[in-house]
Parts: structure tokens; sequence; C-alpha cells
């Protein structure tokens, strides 16, 4: 597909209509517009669909909208607004987020800040993010202007918490999500990526990250311990099978992740042989049977845990039946 743009500020959506303004809002005050905005609505049953209707006539710069009868998964949204951009570079941006005006301005500039002759090694670049009260959301990288990759970022340097930035189109369509109704973490991807290219880190504040009081924390801990437990597991496995040359590095993060293997394997169905079986290397399946009493003792407490929400629910149940008064 023909790139027509610059850059492709991809918005997978769903049920935020409410939230989805701080995008629109962002992208409308932009000193850069050599872009489009590509709108993937995953299943929404709100009002998005009117909304990005009514956007689109008055826009200063083009809209796409994207939908699913059915929400299909983040990372299967992100591969067919991958396979639809018609920019060079790839922007995601939240539905619930904000970006400064200067974002994409920036972007341009620290590409093109890169030589000509050695773009073609970077995926992208990388930026800080801060939440809505202005405090930094995670870590900064070790030192402005780092060229590194995702694996150098997370095993050597320890950085944590959110970041935002652009990936090469093409690089994207190389490497796709896996195509499965699980959601995979999306380590899976910028790994795989990491292996190839570098990407550049700079240490500049250019999204705002919302972390909004909507109830999806108490949705969480009433979700069951071994939900999505394939694709957590395939996430772990692919740090097993592919990242076990970082363990002098960073022993704790791939047993941590070996630990989580066997874990999420049990609630899959998965017994210490398959698990075992199922890595491709020696040093993976090494360190599988000997975290194995820590991974299984996470699975027991899960179930423990999820025993005991049931009888509370249970419990919240009769006391609700058995309030005076009712028939």
């Amino acid at each position: 597909m023909s790139t027509n743009h610059t850059f492709t500020v991809f918005t997978c959506t769903y049920n935020r209509a409410h939230t989805l303004h701080r995008v629109w809002e962002s992208l409308q005050m932009q000193t850069f517009r050599s872009f489009e905005w590509l709108i993937f609505d995953n299943g929404s049953t709100d009002q998005t669909a009117d909304l990005v209707a009514r956007w689109a006539r008055d826009s200063s710069f083009p809209i796409r909208y994207l939908s699913w009868a059915n929400n299909t998964g983040y990372q299967n949204a992100i591969n067919e607004g991958v396979a639809a951009a018609r920019g060079e570079l790839f922007v995601m941006l939240d539905s619930d987020d904000r970006c400064l005006p200067q974002a994409l301005e920036r972007f341009h500039a620290l590409w093109h800040g890169i030589p000509e002759q050695k773009r073609e090694r970077f995926a992208g670049v990388t930026v800080l993010c801060e939440d809505q009260y202005g405090n930094l959301a995670g870590t900064r990288f070790p030192r402005d202007r780092l060229v590194s990759d995702a694996l150098e970022l997370e095993y050597r340097y320890k950085v944590k918490g959110e970041k935002w930035g652009f990936i090469r189109t093409d690089i994207l369509r190389e490497h796709p999500f896996p195509r499965v109704e699980h959601h995979v973490m999306p380590h899976v991807v910028w790994h795989r990526i990491a292996r190839r290219y570098q990407t550049l880190f700079v240490n500049e504040v250019l999204r705002i990250y919302y972390q909004d009081d909507t109830g999806d924390a108490a949705q969480l801990t009433a979700v069951p311990p071994g939900h999505n437990a394939l694709g957590k597991l395939l996430g772990h496995q692919a740090i097993l099978d592919n990242n076990m040359d970082w363990f002098a590095t960073a022993p704790i993060a791939l047993c941590r992740a070996a630990v989580q293997y066997i874990r999420y394997s049990r609630h899959a169905g998965r017994g210490a042989m398959q698990q075992a079986w199922e890595l491709r290397g020696r040093a993976g399946r090494a360190l599988c049977w000997a975290l194995q009493p820590a991974g299984l003792l996470l699975y027991l407490l899960d179930l423990g845990r999820h025993s005991r929400r049931a009888i509370a629910a249970g419990r919240e149940e009769v006391d609700y039946h058995s309030l005076p008064g009712d028939p």
C-alpha cells in the first residue's frame, strides 16, 4: 500500500465515546499536519460511530473509521490498522489519552535527525509520558538520545512504566501480532523487532497518559486468575524461547517469566512435561524444571483466591435475598 502521509495515528476504541474527544482535540492542535487518524472500533455499542462521523465531516485532516461487530482483541485490531495504514510511520494513541500539540512535529524532527544512511537500521522513536496531573509515568531513560532496543531497555537498564512513540509501518507489517482470539502480551512483537532494529529513546514528554477512575480496577479484581491463561503463557513462553541469552544480565526477570509460564500453563491444563516440551531451548526448559515448585505454588494460591471470592459472592447473594421486607 502506498504511503500518502508521514504518520498514521491509530486509535483502537471500545465504548470510549466519553473519552475519545481527547484524541480528537489533540490532533486538531497538531503543528505538523501530514497525518491521518485511523480509528478502529472494536465492537462498541455506544455513540462512537456517530461521534466520529460528525468529526469527519468538519475535520481538516483525514479520518478513517474501521469497525468490527464484536470485540476481537487489541492485537488483532492493530494488525488490521497496520494493514490499512497510509502513513510511513505508525503512532498508537489510546482512546482515552492526549498528546501535546508539538508531538508529531517533534517525532518528525527526531526521526529526520537520524542520518539518512543509518535510518534503515532504526524501527522508530520512543519518548516519555506523564499523567493528567503532570507526574512522570515510569522512569526516564538512562540518558537522552539513547540508541538501544526494547530488550536492552528492559533487561539492562530496567526502565519501567508507560512510554510512547512510533514504529515504521513496514516493520510492523513484517512482524504482525499472532492472530489468535486471546490477548497476547505486546512484548511478543516488540522483542522480535528489537532483535533486528534499534530505537532512538528521548527523555521528552509528548503524551498525557490518563489514569481514570472508571472502575476498571474493581473489574480486574473480579476476573478469575486463570482468565486468558493461554495468551499469558504464550507471552512468557516467547521470553523463555527467545531471551535466555539475557539471563546473566537479568536473571530475576527471566526467572519471573518462567514462574509465570508455569502458573498460566497450569491454568491452561498443561502439566510439567508438556510445559517443558513446548519450550524450544534447553536453557528455558532447565529453568522451567527448576522453578516448578514456585509456579505450582502461585497456581494453587490462585485457586484459593478464586474459591474465596466465589464463597464471598455467594454470601452477598444470600444476604441480598434475605433483606427484611423482601418477598
